[in-house]
């Protein structure tokens, strides 16, 4: 796995990149790795402790975990975890559906176990389909704000592209946009 390994308001040290890099490559088991398997992780100093991001990109799917900690060496090791727990939730619901997929391609499966507990609340209880009128990324947010949701789906009026405009949990306004186009 290719890693990098980025500061915001710190300067990535040698003992931080050889922690990062240690600890991180006990994820190599997970993953077939080629050329196509790369690791970012971005750290962030703040006056009071450290964040921790770190997004593993395969060809078929990214993982990412975000931490906050006082201490950043432990902000590293939960943001392992939490990647781990994706993985094994991941395995699970593979194995539930008795599929796999185009996941194979990048995952080794049999490296890792499955949840010990299932839950089985992750089941689709809602659908909702909506007619997606054309607008600016303006007037979506004014509508997300007004009914109150964290996310609005829209039809981008300039470019045509299903859009989604979101609140992000550091504050301020995310978009998403589909790069594939919309036939009409």
């Amino acid at each position: 796995m290719k890693y990098q390994i980025i500061g915001k308001n710190i300067d990535v040290t040698e003992g931080i990149s050889h922690a990062v890099e240690t600890k991180l490559s006990r994820m190599d088991k997970y993953f077939v790795i080629t050329d196509d398997v790369t690791c970012r992780v971005v750290v962030r100093s703040y006056k009071r402790g450290a964040k921790v991001e770190v997004t593993i990109f395969t060809k078929m799917m990214d993982f990412r975990a975000e931490v906050v900690d006082e201490d950043l060496y432990s902000a590293i090791d939960q943001a392992i975890d939490k990647l781990e727990g994706q993985m094994r939730k991941l395995k699970t619901r593979m194995s539930r559906k008795n599929t796999r997929m185009s996941l194979g391609k990048a995952i080794a499966f049999e490296n890792f176990e499955a949840e010990k507990e299932v839950e089985d609340n992750e089941e689709v209880v809602r659908t909702k389909s909506i007619y997606l009128k054309p607008m600016s990324i303006d007037e979506a947010v004014v509508r997300m704000d007004a009914l109150d949701h964290d996310f609005f789906m829209y039809l981008d009026s300039e470019d045509e592209k299903i859009s989604i405009v979101y609140h992000r949990h550091d504050g301020g306004i995310g978009l998403l946009q589909a790069e594939n186009d919309v036939k009409l």
